[in-house]
This record gives C-alpha cells, sequence and structure tokens, in this order.
C-alpha cells in the first residue's frame, strides 16, 4: 500500500491531466449485473472468497466531448484473480473505451464512469465456470467487458489542491457473452464490485 500511495504522489508531480492509473481490489458478487445496477445486491458475495487486484492505465482522448461536461478515455490494464485455492490463480488483460460525465457542485466534483471493450483471461475464472456449469452454457477466454463506476475527487473534498485529480471510488467489473453473441457464452459470466484509488495526471 506504502508503494501505490507513493507512487500516486509522485504522479502529482508531473500533472497534466492526459494519462490516468487505477488500482482496484474487489471480491467476486453472484448477483446479475441488473441486480448490481440496481442497489438489490447488499451483500451477496460468492460463498468462496474469489477476489481480483486491478491495475488499469488510461489516456484522455476527448475533454468536455461536444461542450457537454464528458470526458473520453481508452484504458488498458492487467488483473490478477486470487482463486482461493479452487484452481491456479489467473490473469486479466481488458482494452476499452470509457466515458465520465463529471458532477461539479460546492468545488467538489463527482464523476460517474461507463467503460465497454473486451477481456482476455489466462485460465476460465472459477465463477464463470461454476455457473456455466449449472447451466450448462460455454465458458470462453475472450468475453465483452463493462466498467462502471462512480467516485470523487479526494483533494477537492478534503479541501488539499496537491491531491486534487486523485479520485476514491466504487466500480465494477462485469464479464459476459452478450447473451451468446461473443464465442457462444449464454450464461457464465461474471461481475466484480472493486473499490478504487486513480490519479489523473
Amino acid at each position: 500500500m506504502k508503494i501505490v500511495l507513493l507512487l500516486l504522489l509522485t504522479l502529482n508531480l508531473i500533472a497534466v491531466d492526459e494519462y490516468s492509473f487505477r488500482v482496484g481490489y474487489g471480491k467476486a458478487s453472484k448477483s446479475l449485473l441488473t441486480e448490481i445496477i440496481s442497489g438489490n445486491s447488499y451483500d451477496n458475495n460468492h460463498n468462496k472468497d474469489l477476489s481480483v487486484l486491478s491495475f488499469n492505465g488510461g489516456y484522455l482522448l476527448k475533454e468536455s466531448l461536444f461542450d457537454w461536461p464528458i470526458d473520453i478515455y481508452v484504458k488498458g490494464g492487467l488483473s490478477y484473480f486470487d482463486e482461493a485455492g479452487t484452481r491456479s490463480n489467473l490473469y486479466e488483460v481488458v482494452l476499452y473505451i470509457k466515458a465520465y460525465y463529471n458532477l461539479d457542485f460546492r468545488d467538489n466534483r463527482i464523476r460517474f464512469g461507463i467503460g465497454e471493450g473486451g477481456s482476455y483471461t489466462s485460465d476460465i475464472l472459477f465463477f464463470e465456470d461454476e455457473e456455466a456449469f449449472v447451466k450448462n452454457a460455454n465458458t470462453a477466454h475472450y468475453l465483452n467487458y463493462i466498467d462502471m463506476s462512480v467516485d470523487f475527487d479526494l483533494g477537492r473534498l478534503v479541501g488539499h489542491k496537491e491531491m486534487n485529480n486523485t479520485y476514491i471510488g466504487w466500480a465494477l467489473k462485469h464479464r459476459s457473452g452478450i447473451f451468446g453473441l461473443i464465442n457462444g457464452v449464454k450464461d457464465g459470466g461474471s461481475n466484480y464490485n472493486t473499490v478504487y484509488l486513480e490519479k489523473n495526471f
């Protein structure tokens, strides 16, 4: 954790706000995507301790799209999945486009983000394999990827200008076959609820 904080402080010294770096940690959820979005998932973690540690980097493609408070990034990331002894741990590579809607009020900022792209895992996630087995469905290394998030500017919140553009928030990592459109995967996707720190620099 000290290394992450040191990295975030170092990024403050080269502030051009065209790049972003995010580190997140989370757990697998048994809830459906629609349940998580609607807030009906509650404490619905998988009974095994399935977790993910993720690192994402991004580049700002367009700021204030159409003069709206919307920023567009291209992002890529690497994630490490701890499969809680069910099998060997595995890795994921993601590439996606993400839009942020910026809501500014009283010198604070909240961002709502939605990203769309692709995800490739080095093996099939235990959670995805388990669900596919129950539903007699396919699995795949490559699936559609959705990244949804909400965060707030930590520097603005605490009134410490040197920490501006350092965000703390929640993100959902979602993999699915889009009802069979990708690799014939109709069921067997996964959702991971994560908390993260992100720095624009």
